[in-house]
């Protein structure tokens, strides 16, 4: 599924250097602004502790794990709305992600210019939450344009119930309020916002770039940003992105662990990253697994079970006849599909079944 989760901030925060550390694509992080000139995208592994032990159980020929797209997008600048710093082209990038990771520079390096001149990631979530207010304020100002001409000439109810929705969202936005923060249904929600693209409304993720003695803890900055978004309700990591491109240029496995063991750290900032955006996304991975390949495969979550096989193929949707599941628990516990079965852990499910995160699915299907 190319679902994708957009690294935004301003310039010089590090988004780049983070990006790097996630992806095998390498973007150019300078000292300066806008090195980031397109959107740089990179297919990122999701970390999945599930896959190694159904690899050892399963002995498979390969192993394939699932990953989410990562677009590093260039720094966002005060006036990005009115096209200032290429701002037109930043936006529409944003526009086309489904979610938004905001890198907040919350370190001290003298070294480092920072573009309003100090630190303060309070101050410079703000600045980005202005620009993308006002575009979404346009797109708000063009809708009520739209739906009020609908609304007064037809007299149609549902045409003026949504006008008052959209009037609501305004003044939200107005108060400087993200849309993601505004209380609607999601069916509401579906039917009267989704056509516009708010950037506000998008999910959100905030990462506190800190030195490496705060990464564990945090510092003055972070806690600043912390009371500030509050109300938000949103995840906040701290990572260095220092210390990921160092572990990124280490070639074995056993050489990172012991690196994130002396800094105090059970994983990585990226890994982390990688997992929580899966989450923000709505992602959840069930599995298949064969003498062939154990493999993890991406579905949202509340798909059905013969939505989750189209996403193997879509013959497998069309056809569909039953699924075979055994939970994730149960396969480790027992060791093998065919114990399972014996054990009577092995359920055939229709139609109707909602797939769970970690379920392990052999799909009946005939086209």
């Amino acid at each position: 599924m190319a679902l994708q989760a957009g690294i935004v901030g301003l310039p010089n925060v590090g988004k780049s250097t983070l990006f790097n550390a996630l992806s095998n694509a390498k973007a150019q992080a300078a000292n300066f602004p806008f090195c980031t000139i397109e959107p740089n995208i990179g297919v990122i592994t999701v970390p999945d502790e599930r896959l190694i032990e159904l690899e050892k159980l399963v002995n498979p020929q390969k192993v394939v794990p699932t990953t989410v797209e990562i677009v590093d997008i260039a720094g966002l600048v005060k006036g990005a709305s009115k096209g200032e710093g290429l701002g037109n082209q930043f936006l529409g990038n944003i526009r086309s992600t489904d979610a938004i990771i905001h890198v907040l520079r919350c370190f001290e390096d003298d070294n480092v210019i920072h573009v309003d001149g100090n630190v303060n990631p309070v101050r410079d979530k703000e600045i980005i939450d202005t620009e993308l207010q006002l575009k979404d304020l346009e797109s708000i100002d063009k809708k009520i344009n739209r739906v009020e001409k609908q609304a007064r000439t037809g007299g149609d109810k549902e045409a003026l119930h949504g006008l008052e929705i959209l009037q609501q969202m305004k003044q939200h936005l107005e108060q400087g309020k993200n849309a993601r923060a505004f209380n609607i249904s999601p069916e509401e929600k579906e039917k009267h916002l989704y056509d516009i693209f708010l950037l506000t409304i998008k999910p959100v993720i905030y990462v506190c770039n800190v030195d490496e003695k705060s990464v564990i803890e945090g510092n003055e900055h972070t806690k600043a940003l912390e009371e500030s978004v509050k109300a938000e309700k949103a995840e906040i990591l701290y990572i260095s992105a220092a210390i990921e491109s160092e572990i990124a240029v280490m070639e074995s496995f056993e050489d990172r662990q012991l690196f994130l063991e002396d800094m105090g750290l059970h994983e990585s900032g990226a890994a982390r990253l990688i997992k929580s955006t899966y989450k923000l996304l709505s992602l959840i991975t069930y599995f298949t697994a064969g003498v062939q390949e154990v493999r993890a495969w991406t579905i949202t979550r509340g798909m059905l079970a013969p939505q989750a096989a189209g996403v193997i193929h879509t013959d497998f949707e069309k056809g569909f006849i039953r699924a075979e599941v055994i939970k994730y628990k149960d396969f480790i516990h027992y060791k093998s599909e065919a114990a399972c079965r014996d054990a009577g852990k092995l359920s055939v499910q229709g139609k109707d079944y909602l797939v769970e995160d970690g379920d392990i699915m052999h799909f009946r299907f005939n086209v």
